[in-house]
């Protein structure tokens, strides 16, 4: 299934300075509404990280109205893992199924690549979307483990590739 035209993403690339009140309240209630309600997963979504990290945002108009139905963050390298790291991915339930999951981390991959040239990427993945994620360069380098009730397990995408 693809979008309908009217509902074409806007893709936005922002530092957390950049955000500005009205887009930070945006992306954490999307995060929130996913990871946390949907999810029913306990966590500590507000971390620290986002202030050093760049957000990608992805909007469509509904109702007339902006709304937030995709995001990402693009982590520097030594704030999270020695590596550069990709986290947070998430899309609004409106939306899956739709291939914009594979737009927004195509579009995070390919600015991960851009800022932080010559980095190895690391993310921490749902278990379920190994292969997602493989499809991008991305190989499991760790055993599977349960962080907030959900497995994970470590993936890298190596320097160069």
């Amino acid at each position: 299934m693809t979008l309908p035209e009217h509902l074409a993403t806007e893709w936005q690339w922002s530092t957390f300075d950049q955000l500005g009140v009205h887009h930070l309240y945006a992306l954490l209630a999307l995060r929130q509404d996913v990871f946390i309600v949907e999810q029913a997963c306990l966590f500590q979504d507000i971390d620290g990280i986002d202030q050093a990290s760049w957000h990608l945002l992805g909007w469509q108009v509904r109702d007339g109205k902006p709304a937030l139905v995709a995001y990402l963050r693009c982590v520097p390298p030594g704030v999270k893992y020695p590596e550069a790291a990709i986290g947070r991915v998430v899309s609004a339930a409106s939306v899956r199924g739709t291939g914009l999951g594979r737009e927004l981390f195509a579009q995070g991959l390919a600015r991960t690549l851009q800022v932080y040239p010559g980095q190895a990427i690391r993310l921490a993945a749902q278990q379920r979307l190994e292969p997602f994620y493989a499809r991008f360069g991305f190989v499991t380098c760790s055993a599977a483990y349960l962080e907030d009730d959900i497995w994970h397990v470590d993936m890298l995408r190596a320097a160069g590739s």
